[in-house]
C-alpha cells in the first residue's frame, strides 16, 4: 500500500513561503513550539494555544482570525498520514509537503533537481532549475529530523552539484545527527576531481557511504545509459578517489536490456578495480520517469535473466564482495540466490499483487514497485511455500559504513 507524501488545504491569511516545522497533535510549552506545526481535527483551541507555533493544519474550516495567530492552512483533503514528529514544508498555496516521516526507514533529503547525466531509465528525470534556495530548507530540515533516526538518505538530481553546499550539508547531518548514517546516491562524476573527495573525506563522517552506478564494463555501453560521453572514465576514477581517501562507496547496476548481457563480465570488472567497494547493489529497473516512454527498449522479464544474476551475485559473493539483489520478487530468481534478495522498496512506493497474499513468502519478498504493478511485471510470479534455504547469510551488509573492513589502497591516478 502506497503513503501519501503531500496534502492541500485553504490557507486562511497569506503568509511567507518555506515553513518548516514538526507535527505535534498535543499542547506544547510556549518555549517549544516554533519548531513544531499544530495538527487540529475536531480541536477548538484558543488563541493563546496556538500563538508560537510555526503553523497550524487544520482538517475542518477554521475561521478564527487574530493577528497572533500563525500561518494557518485549513479544510485539508487529508491528514491521517501525518503522524506526531514528522516534518512538513507549508507552502502560502496550502500545499503541505511531508519531507521526513518519522516511523519510515526510507526518509531521504531531495537536495537538488539537476543533473549532468541523462539516464535513459531515470525514475526522477532532472531539470535545468536554479535550486540554490533549497540549501537553507536541507539545513533546516536536519535540525527538525529527530536524532534517534538510524538512516537519511540524500539524493536528487545529483546531489554533488551542489558542490560546497552538499559538504556544508554533511558536515551538518554530522553535527546534528551523529547516530544517523548517511547514505548518499550520486553518479560519482564530480569525484574525478581528487581534491573533492578529499574534502569530502575530511568531514569525518562516522557513518556515510556514496552509492554510485556502474551500468557495464564498457564505456561505450555505460556513457549510453547515462547519455553522457565520458562519463565511464569519470565514474570510474570518482570511485577510485573516494577508495584512496577512506569513503565507503556502494556500487549500484540497474539491470534492464542494455545491461543485463554483460552482468557477469561487470562483476569481474568490480571485483578486479574496486575490491575497496562496501557493497554492490543489483537493482530492477524502477518503471518511473523516463523509463516509462523507453520501457518497451528497457524492460526485461527477470525470470530471463535468473543465469546472468546467478553468476554475477555468486562470482562477487564467492570473493569475498558482499552483493545483495534488489526490487526482485521471491518467486522469479533462482532459490540459491534468494538469501541475497532485500526488502528494499521505499514504503510509500511499496505495493504486491493479489496473488501474493496465498504465497508464504510474502513476509521476506519485497514486493513491488507501485509503478511496477501500473505498467509492468514478470509473468512468473507464483505463490511460494516455505522453504528451509531462506536463511540469511552470515554476513549480510547492513546500513552501517562504521562496521566494514579497512579497504585496501585503490592504486590508480587521480585527478585534481
Amino acid at each position: 500500500m502506497t503513503i501519501p507524501l503531500h496534502t492541500h488545504g485553504r490557507p486562511l491569511t497569506a503568509f511567507p513561503a518555506g515553513i518548516l516545522g514538526r507535527i505535534t497533535r498535543r499542547s506544547l510549552e510556549a518555549g517549544n513550539r516554533p519548531d513544531h506545526v499544530r495538527l487540529l481535527r475536531s480541536e477548538h483551541p484558543s488563541v493563546d494555544e496556538l500563538h508560537g507555533h510555526a503553523a497550524v493544519l487544520a482538517e475542518g474550516p477554521f475561521e478564527m482570525r487574530d493577528e497572533a495567530l500563525p500561518p494557518i492552512v485549513h479544510s485539508l483533503r487529508r491528514m491521517d498520514h501525518l503522524t506526531e514528529g514528522d516534518v512538513v514544508a507549508v507552502n502560502p498555496n496550502g500545499y503541505i509537503r511531508t519531507l521526513y516521516r518519522i516511523e519510515s526507514g526510507h526518509n531521504a533529503l531531495f537536495a537538488t533537481d539537476r543533473c549532468n547525466s541523462y539516464c535513459v531509465m531515470c525514475s526522477q528525470p532532472p531539470k535545468p532549475v536554479d535550486d540554490s534556495e533549497r540549501i537553507a530548507e536541507h539545513l533546516r530540515l536536519l535540525d527538525l529530523i529527530d536524532p534517534g533516526t538510524r538512516e537519511l538518505g540524500i539524493t536528487g538530481g545529483e546531489p554533488t552539484l551542489l558542490k560546497d553546499d552538499l559538504l556544508r550539508i554533511i558536515a551538518k547531518a554530522k553535527e546534528r545527527l551523529p547516530q544517523t548514517a548517511l547514505h548518499i546516491l550520486s553518479n560519482g562524476r564530480l569525484f574525478y576531481y581528487g581534491s573533492f573527495a578529499r574534502r569530502l573525506a575530511r568531514i569525518e563522517h562516522p557513518d556515510v557511504m556514496i552509492g554510485i552506478p556502474l551500468y557495464s564494463d564498457l564505456d561505450s555501453i555505460h556513457d549510453f545509459v547515462v547519455q553522457a560521453r565520458g562519463a565511464f572514465d569519470e565514474t570510474v576514477i570518482g570511485l577510485q578517489n573516494l577508495g584512496r581517501h577512506g569513503v565507503p562507496v556502494e556500487i549500484r547496476v540497474v539491470i534492464h536490456r542494455h545491461t543485463v548481457d554483460r552482468l557477469p563480465k561487470l562483476a569481474e570488472f568490480i571485483y578486479r578495480n574496486f575490491t575497496f567497494a562496501a557493497h554492490v547493489a543489483l537493482m530492477a529497473l524502477e518503471p518511473m520517469g523516463f523509463a516509462v516512454p523507453n520501457l518497451e527498449q528497457l524492460w526485461i522479464d527477470p525470470w530471463e535473466y535468473q543465469t546472468e544474476l546467478r553468476e554475477a551475485t555468486l562470482s562477487l559473493a564467492a570473493r569475498g564482495m558482499k552483493p545483495s539483489i534488489y526490487n526482485h520478487q521471491l518467486c522469479v530468481v533462482p532459490k540459491e540466490l534468494r538469501p541475497f534478495c532485500r526488502k528494499s522498496i521505499s514504503d510509500w512506493k511499496n505495493a504486491y499483487l493479489p496473488v501474493c497474499d496465498r504465497c508464504d513468502l510474502k513476509g521476506e519478498c519485497g514486493g513491488f514497485f507501485a509503478s511496477s504493478v501500473k505498467r509492468r511485471v514478470s509473468s512468473h510470479i507464483r505463490p511460494q511455500a516455505a522453504l528451509a534455504s531462506m536463511l540469511p547469510l552470515p554476513d549480510e551488509p547492513g546500513s552501517s559504513a562504521t562496521s566494514l573492513a579497512m579497504w585496501p589502497y585503490a592504486a590508480k591516478a587521480t585527478r585534481g
